[in-house]
């Protein structure tokens, strides 16, 4: 199949002679592994200057930290950071675009709604709508297939950084159906063409497209992480590690002292009593490398996806913290530092779009009973993506 990318490099004619903002990084490559920037300079495209989402052009940030690059390295074009020191730089000052005639998109998403470089893209059209400028998106496919979809939509008043817009959790689209979504449904005006995909279909894992990963952000090394993540994103709203700075980010989560057999006896039995299939679990010792328990000796448990098919992802994460907090109820506590920015709701509610989970977590309840409460959303949602699916 062949990307957004590839696609407008047969014909770049509708970008030459216009000033051009290239919102991208690391992933904004073609079929050869060459990045766009690149190409598109060599095509004759006047790209101005770059905007870096989090983590920034070339990725080195990690999550939740300040970018303040300036200028890029490698192409040396300027920079505007859309991640600084608080959530005023997440959207881009109109000054940065008034003088552009366009604004391009190529950025590889991962297909849950928690990945900030949807809310990026949708925050940059609202900017680029009320200055009429043009945004071009280049499609890419969504890595853990574009039909499953698993969770509720964010809650009027639970909106931030990790749940910008009303979209399910895993919300099986790709960024450009994202972006015709929010024109559609979600009060963003702009005028908006996306640069379609050529032979991409929807059941298809990325594995499965001949296309090369690269990884989209520090710590999403593989596409076996992408596949846990909607779900095994909640334990950054806990004060478990989840294993970044390690080889199993998002697989690995645990803390210092906790006993990892009865974590592992924890989650098998909660995943039984969910219906949770496709996934299995080893106890585990790990030496985190970033924030949370930084530098000393944690143990948990390692998920090993067993059935990517048959696995619900947001299921897992809600089965995980379920039997983490069953197994040490004094060593698992939820996040109270600002998350994204925001003090208040906690890190949980905005992760889950609203307080459901966290209140039946704290009863110990069968997580199974949070997909039943969000199934009206899901459905609701899913009669709303059908009508701006861009493959079928």
């Amino acid at each position: 199949m062949r990307t957004g990318l590839d696609v407008l490099l047969s014909d770049v004619r509708r970008l030459r002679g216009q000033r051009v903002g290239f919102l991208c990084n690391h992933t904004a490559v073609d079929g050869e592994l060459r990045h766009a920037v690149d190409l598109l300079r060599a095509a004759g495209v006047s790209i101005v200057r770059l905007f870096a989402p989090e983590h920034g052009v070339r990725a080195t940030a990690q999550d939740m930290a300040l970018v303040d690059e300036v200028r890029d390295p490698v192409s040396g074009l300027p920079v505007i950071s859309l991640y600084g020191s608080d959530a005023a730089s997440l959207r881009p000052d109109p000054r940065h675009l008034e003088d552009l005639d366009v604004l391009v998109f190529d950025i590889q998403d991962i297909g849950a709604r928690y990945y900030t470089y949807q809310a990026t893209l949708g925050f940059c059209m609202e900017v680029a709508g009320q200055l009429g400028i043009r945004v071009v998106v280049l499609d890419r496919p969504n890595p853990i297939n574009g039909v499953t979809v698993e969770g509720n939509v964010v809650a009027p008043g639970f909106e931030s950084f990790v749940g910008a817009y009303p979209i399910a959790v895993r919300h099986g689209m790709t960024v450009g159906e994202l972006a015709g979504y929010f024109v559609a449904y979600c009060g963003v005006s702009c005028e908006l063409e996306v640069v379609r995909c050529v032979g991409l279909q929807r059941r298809k894992w990325f594995d499965e497209t001949g296309l090369p990963w690269v990884y989209p952000s520090p710590n999403m090394p593989t596409l076996d992480t992408a596949t846990v993540y909607p779900g095994a994103c909640l334990i950054e709203a806990t004060t478990l590690s989840e294993g970044r700075g390690t080889t199993r980010p998002f697989h690995l989560t645990g803390a210092p002292g906790l006993d990892p057999e009865r974590a592992v006896r924890e989650a098998e039995a909660l995943a039984a009593e969910a219906g949770l299939r496709g996934v299995g679990f080893r106890p585990a010792a790990f030496l985190p490398g970033y924030q949370k328990h930084a530098g000393r000796g944690c143990t948990g448990l390692e998920i090993h996806v067993r059935d990517r098919d048959v696995m619900d992802s947001l299921l897992l994460g809600l089965v995980v913290l379920g039997a983490m907090r069953r197994t040490d109820p004094e060593r698992f506590g939820w996040r109270t530092e600002p998350y994204e920015f925001v003090v208040s709701p906690p890190a949980i509610d905005l992760l889950t779009g609203g307080p459901d989970a966290r209140v039946l977590l704290e009863a110990n309840g069968n997580p199974r009973e949070l997909l039943d409460l969000w199934e009206p959303d899901r459905q609701a949602f899913l009669e709303r993506r059908e009508s701006v699916l861009l493959y079928r």
